[in-house]
């Protein structure tokens, strides 16, 4: 169990995708993404492991759930700046994106 303050030190945003494209030198199928995150930060890139689901022209313009505060990943030719969640299911992971449209950099809590 993790305190309360700790789960309040993950900062998680929403943000819509603007680029998709094949991360070719990724050791495991993956796209590189190009993510608005909202004026305050801007676009960020992302490396994610979404291929079984998604294609990359299904990807942009679609809002995704990302933590945005963890430190940078290089994974194959991509530094991963933020990570997009998903739930690791049977069928692969499926992206958590919110109900409705949101504004991009809003908080999710």
């Amino acid at each position: 169990m993790i305190q309360l303050e700790d789960f309040e030190r993950v900062e998680v945003k929403v943000g819509t995708v603007v680029e998709a494209k094949e991360n070719r030198k990724s050791r495991h199928p993956a796209y590189a993404l190009r993510i608005d995150l909202g004026p305050e930060l801007g676009i960020k890139k992302s490396s994610a492991q979404i291929t079984a689901l998604y294609r990359p022209e299904d990807l942009v313009g679609r809002q995704v759930v990302c933590c945005v505060n963890l430190h940078p990943l290089h994974i194959g030719s991509v530094t991963s700046e933020v990570r997009v969640l998903g739930s690791d299911s049977a069928q692969g992971v499926v992206l958590l994106r919110p109900d409705e449209p949101v504004q991009d950099g809003d908080r999710v809590f």
